[in-house]
């Protein structure tokens, strides 16, 4: 007969295999349930779940703690524990429910040293989730705790002490207290230990030195330097993931120990490899963007030095070749540091434009991943700040707006934020051809989401609305106030959030500037603009919502005799007897503001109140009553060299009026 091959037994359904956890099975029976519950939930992330459902976790943690348990069954029972706990929040707050921590903690000193490995090993895993309980190190039964993991000859447990660091040590008090305790000598120590004792110690020294100059300033001088050298070295290590990790942990030390990096050349070189790095398969290239946009952030000088190894170019490249195939975690970490490299200097935008990178982006602004389609926006926010490409129109096209129109309507609320903000700075475009945006829908949508409960909506929708109308002809201005409705920017300028008063402030004042303003909006026996503004000038506020509502009233008096009379009045309490003072006008509390733009905006007001004809000597006279003119004689020598020229101005007006 033919030999045949042996064939391997079905899996054995998951509701017996938890049922035979809690039957009363002798320990023979329990090892292979343990062993195939955990052989089926190794990367599956269904069967894990099934599992918990099943409750096995709380019979799986109790034979942990339970004294007739032998040491193969707490090994196999320590092992399922870490696999539950493995790459799934479920699976942790499940181990934690059932109190596996503990357990697993007094497993370390085990007699033997299996179940010892096994504990630690799943220790570690728990302790790599944000779920995991925190140590305080300020406890010094807790720093006790570490120390003996810290000096144990078992690998595995040097592993998970380092694990514990990086985890649970955030406070500048903590940081210094293990510092001062010997614990990053240990660490340092463990660096040339195997791949993973190299890989954990980088992992809690970055924890340590983190935001602290203390530490770090420490750490550069142990052994002369010496535990500096070793991160420089590790820096070329064979391993991908002990790069990055060195990477991140020089990064640290260079933030909050900045003088110790005074040469470029490091910099420059940590750029490099993090760029080389993005290549790398799996979680290495899928963080080491995140990393290169940490290391140059906020920093123009190494937006510079990026710009100068050809970064900008590579991560071109990048989204070139493999857009299409790149996991989205790797892909938002490209577009933001392109959304960064974008963010300060005109050379950095004019290069990424030239790059085509707005190009590259649009089929990502409607990528599966929200997170994908937010970092594309802020690409598209940064990029088009240039000044120059603003003036020619070059972000208006249909192939940049529609897209981003589409957005507004997004599930995902961070989403349409981030489209909000592109679309903010689009709007601005200085030139008058915005009839993409006001022709695909945008303008309907932002009017909605203007009337969000979303307070961030709201307001990025009112900025949107302000930028958009400014610039823009009579016609297609009232149009859009239409489709607002001035009820609803009356409101708005009412607004709960200040910010967004400022903005339907700033709203109001660009839809009133220039000529030909339709006093059907303006004014109304139900509903005045000009009474909303009036009320918050009058009021408490901040002063950029003073700053907006004189800019307003300002556009205001630079029309007809009816607005200008309208303006007076909401400056002045009316009365018909010019003799009265009005010494509480808002207008004097302005003019002696510390801000320069309020006192600008105030003035300016002013001019275009008493621009010289027969009705204006009526509003000197009214002026002087309420102490304007005397206040605008103590400001001939304003520091404000333009504030100076404007009083001089209103001065010099006033007393041609008279005259």
């Amino acid at each position: 007969m033919p030999a045949t091959a042996a064939v391997a037994p079905p899996p054995t359904a998951p509701e017996q295999l938890a049922a035979r956890l809690s039957s009363g099975d002798s320990d023979e029976s329990l090892l292979p349930t343990l062993r195939e519950i955990k052989n089926q939930i190794i990367g599956n992330r269904t069967k894990k779940l099934l599992y918990l459902r099943l409750r096995a976790v709380p019979k799986i943690v109790a034979l942990l703690s339970s004294s007739s348990s032998p040491s193969p069954v707490i090994i196999q029972a320590a092992a399922a524990v870490g696999s539950f706990a493995c790459g799934v929040e479920e699976g942790v707050r499940a181990v934690l429910d059932a109190g596996a921590v503990p357990h697993l903690t007094v497993l370390l000193s085990h007699p033997d040293a299996k179940v010892v490995d096994s504990a630690a090993r799943s220790l570690r895993i728990i302790f790599q989730s944000k779920l995991a309980p925190k140590y305080d190190f300020l406890l010094e039964e807790n720093k006790t705790f570490l120390l003996s993991l810290l000096n144990s000859t078992n690998e595995n447990i040097t592993e998970l002490a380092a694990s514990i660091v990086a985890h649970s040590c955030e406070k500048p008090t903590e940081q210094t207290s293990l510092c001062d305790a010997g614990v990053v000598q240990k660490l340092v120590s463990l660096l040339g230990g195997s791949s993973n004792q190299r890989d954990t110690s980088l992992d809690a020294i970055s924890a340590i030195v983190k935001n602290n100059p203390e530490v770090a300033t420490k750490f550069v001088s142990i052994s002369n330097g010496k535990a500096f050298n070793s991160l420089m070295g590790l820096m070329q290590d064979r391993y991908p993931r002990t790069r990055l990790l060195a990477c991140v942990c020089l990064i640290s030390i260079e933030q909050a120990f900045p003088v110790y990096f005074q040469e470029m050349q490091i910099k420059t070189k940590l750029i490099l490899i993090l760029l080389d790095l993005i290549e790398e398969a799996g979680r290495v290239g899928d963080e080491a963007p995140f990393v290169l946009k940490g290391l140059i952030g906020e920093s123009e000088e190494l937006h510079r030095q990026a710009l100068s190894v050809t970064a900008a170019e590579r991560l071109c490249g990048y989204l070139r070749k493999g857009k299409a195939v790149l996991e989205a975690r790797r892909l938002e970490g490209i577009l933001l540091v392109l959304a960064e490299l974008g963010s300060k200097l005109e050379q950095s935008r004019a290069q990424l434009i030239e790059l085509q990178v707005p190009s590259l982006i649009i089929d990502l602004l409607k990528h599966d991943c929200a997170q994908v389609r937010v970092a594309a926006c802020h690409v598209i926010k940064n990029i088009s700040r240039s000044l120059k490409h603003l003036c020619a129109g070059r972000f208006g096209s249909e192939s940049i707006v529609m897209p981003l129109v589409q957005l507004l309507c997004d599930s995902s609320t961070s989403v349409q934020t981030a489209a909000l903000d592109a679309i903010c700075n689009v709007a601005v475009n200085l030139t008058t051809k915005k009839s993409v945006l006001l022709q695909s829908g945008g303008v309907s949508i932002l009017c909605q989401l203007a009337r969000s409960m979303h307070s961030e909506v709201r307001l990025k929708s009112v900025r949107a609305l302000r930028n958009l109308m400014f610039l823009l002809d009579r016609k297609d201005k009232d149009l859009i106030l239409t489709e607002l409705t001035v009820s609803t920017l009356t409101i708005l300028i009412s607004d709960p959030d200040p910010l967004v008063q400022e903005q339907a402030l700033a709203l109001a004042g660009n839809f009133v500037d220039g000529s030909g303003v339709s006093t059907k909006f303006i004014f109304s026996e139900d509903i005045s603009i000009i009474d909303a503004v009036s009320r918050q000038l009058k009021g408490e506020c901040s002063p950029g919502m003073c700053i907006q509502g004189m800019f307003f009233l300002a556009n205001m008096a630079a029309e007809n005799e009816s607005q200008k009379d309208a303006v007076m009045d909401c400056i002045l309490p009316t009365s018909l007897d010019l003799s009265i003072s009005h010494p509480n006008s808002f207008l004097v509390t302005f003019l002696q503001s510390k801000e320069r733009l309020l006192r600008l905006s105030t003035l300016w007001c002013l001019i275009n109140l008493v621009n010289p004809d027969q009705r204006n000597s009526f509003r000197v006279s009214a002026l002087q009553g309420a102490g304007i003119i005397s206040q605008l004689k103590t400001m001939v020598n304003d520091p404000c060299l333009d504030c100076k020229l404007r009083v001089r101005m209103v001065l010099e007006r006033c007393l041609e009026n008279r005259e």
